[in-house]
């Protein structure tokens, strides 16, 4: 690929690249995790959670795609194995384990917030370190998508008593629960 003249050193590329392609790596197990959830799910919450999982692992799929054309667009090459999905990745992978459904919602939880923080990270330093203001709208973007992912997930482990004007109740849900027992 010949040189690009786009206003970025090859450093500030470079370093770009290599923000993105760990993007890509924790995207690419959380896909993973999410998929393997959507397959394992169970209980109650079976039909909802396999849903949601669906469209969250379709979700990911586009933003992976999305995020390893914006490295050819640099002039870089996403990381595509295993190997390097799980070298650059900051989330577990928690081989071999099969949690119940609350554990699986709060693993993915828990994911997409590493996701998120580490999102923020590369929105500052794409803007302020490699001043590379598209990816850092880009990046913004996928932030927030992970923001909505983890609230929609977190809504299935949280609960508690609201009053009509939308403020939390005194009653704990543990006391609602022993006086209807």
């Amino acid at each position: 690929m010949p040189k690009l003249n786009i206003g970025l050193t090859e450093e500030q590329l470079q370093g770009v690249i290599n923000l993105l392609n760990a993007d890509v790596s924790d995207m690419y197990l959380l896909l993973i995790k999410t998929k393997k959830f959507h397959w394992d799910v169970v209980g109650p919450q079976f039909r909802s959670l396999h849903q949601l999982w669906e469209e969250h692992y379709e979700a990911l799929t586009e933003n992976i795609d999305a995020t390893a054309e914006r490295v050819r667009m640099l002039g870089g090459y996403p990381v595509g194995t295993a190997e390097g999905f799980l070298k650059l990745s900051s989330i577990e992978e928690h081989a071999g384990d099969l949690p119940n459904t609350t554990e699986m919602v709060q693993r993915l939880v828990n994911d997409h917030e590493q996701i998120i923080r580490n999102l923020r990270e590369h929105i500052d330093q794409c803007a302020e370190e490699f001043h590379d203001a598209g990816t850092a709208d880009f990046l913004t973007g996928l932030m927030e998508q992970h923001e909505q992912m983890a609230w929609m997930l977190r809504s299935f482990i949280e609960g508690e008593a609201l009053e009509s004007n939308g403020r939390r109740s005194n009653v704990s849900q543990k006391s609602v629960a022993a006086s209807v027992m």
